[in-house]
């Protein structure tokens, strides 16, 4: 009849739907794939904020199965991420592939791993990323859906995955992360008398009165570290290399030369004349390209190698739960004591490599007071040895 409203006619099987989402705030699309071998029903699905979106969507994920028709049906999601990190990740750092074939281990395998590729669903990685919201951090979190979806669409370009379901899905808020730390100037004073005339020490003593990263300090070698100058220039210390892929800086900014506080020079100083020492007394050759903070076979150290020697250095240096430290926090450190000791915050990103001062402010500082003064100078200052202190000692040569 006229006037009537005639209700929608609902989806007969074997055809599109689109319905929303309440728990999303997203329209969602579903076309029935038949039933699994377990007899469940099979639905591909697509997201979207309008129904346009969703109908676009659909016509390309029909013309995406039409071409994937042929994709293995056995092609399991583990051997999608495994396939990935063999072939996937040609020229990346060693470090990052560890860290991306531990995720993988952790929190893929045991819960995805299984699960045939061709008929994963969004709904299931949905399901996934919640529980392991429990167990990550936001940024985690976030890393171990890249994984997954960059090891699907590795798949996708071999022929061996039809669509990438989890590009449908976003990671949700995980954990709260474990907040950075930062010495306090009594801490950083017992920090730099304590282990005194070993590699450990000279190692804080550069990273926390200088500011450099633990991926620029590890690869640091002593052709890039310059003391006693004779043009009277002041000691400085070229930050051109890290343990990233091919050797870069984070950024470009990362690239940077830094004056190093006359503590520092000294400390240096004697800390190479030790060195040189050992290597002749080993029968060595010592080399201006060679390593500042090698191990004992000349390679170059692990995160882990320096963690580990960082936290016994902190606990004879009497701090409290030295476990609960990392050497970046030595980073955040010098960021916090230059920003109580005056320095404006902009001067302070231009010292640690940041792009902008925004990172700086929010991730690293922990005191605040912006008034303008120069790094290295500024370190000589916090640390002169006062009254009541004695100054930092290079070790015996």
């Amino acid at each position: 009849m006229d006037g009537e409203r005639v209700p929608a006619r609902k989806a007969a099987n074997g055809e599109d739907s689109i319905y929303w989402d309440a728990s999303k705030s997203r329209y969602v699309g579903a076309i029935s794939l038949g039933s699994t071998a377990a007899g469940k029903r099979n639905r591909a699905k697509v997201s979207g904020k309008t129904k346009t979106d969703v109908r676009r969507k659909l016509r390309d994920l029909k013309k995406e199965l039409e071409k994937g028709a042929k994709a293995p049906a056995n092609y399991t999601v583990k051997q999608a991420v495994e396939d990935w990190l063999v072939q996937g990740l040609k020229g990346k750092a060693s470090t990052s592939v560890d860290t991306y074939r531990s995720l993988a281990a952790t929190h893929i395998y045991t819960q995805l791993g299984a699960a045939k590729l061709r008929l994963l669903e969004a709904d299931e990685v949905d399901e996934w990323l919640d529980g392991r919201a429990e167990l990550l951090a936001t940024t985690s979190l976030r890393l171990v859906l890249s994984v997954l979806r960059r090891s699907i669409a590795h798949a996708q370009r071999r022929g061996k995955a039809v669509r990438n379901v989890a590009e449908l899905v976003e990671a949700p808020e995980g954990r709260q992360g474990r907040p950075s730390k930062s010495l306090s100037l009594e801490q950083g004073e017992a920090v730099l008398r304590a282990k005194t005339g070993s590699w450990i020490h000279a190692y804080v003593v550069l990273s926390l009165l200088v500011g450099m990263r633990p991926e620029e300090t590890r690869p640091l070698t002593w052709s890039h570290v310059h003391t006693g100058l004779p043009d009277g220039r002041p000691p400085y210390v070229d930050v051109w290399r890290s343990v990233r892929s091919h050797g870069d800086t984070k950024t470009r900014k990362s690239r940077r030369s830094l004056a190093m506080p006359k503590q520092v020079a000294a400390v240096m100083d004697a800390y190479c004349t030790r060195q040189q020492a050992e290597a002749k007394a080993a029968g060595r050759e010592w080399t201006s390209e060679g390593l500042v903070f090698p191990t004992e076979d000349g390679k170059l150290r692990t995160a882990l190698n320096v963690r580990r020697n960082f936290r016994i250095l902190l606990k004879e240096a009497g701090i409290q739960r030295p476990a609960e430290w990392t050497t970046r926090e030595l980073r955040t450190s010098f960021v916090s004591l230059l920003s109580d000791h005056g320095l404006s915050i902009e001067v302070i990103a231009r010292i640690v490599g940041h792009s902008g001062s925004s990172t700086t402010e929010q991730v690293y500082r922990k005191q605040l007071r912006p008034v303008i003064a120069e790094g290295a100078e500024a370190m000589d200052e916090i640390f002169s040895g006062g009254e009541g202190a004695a100054p930092i000692s290079p070790g015996t040569t």
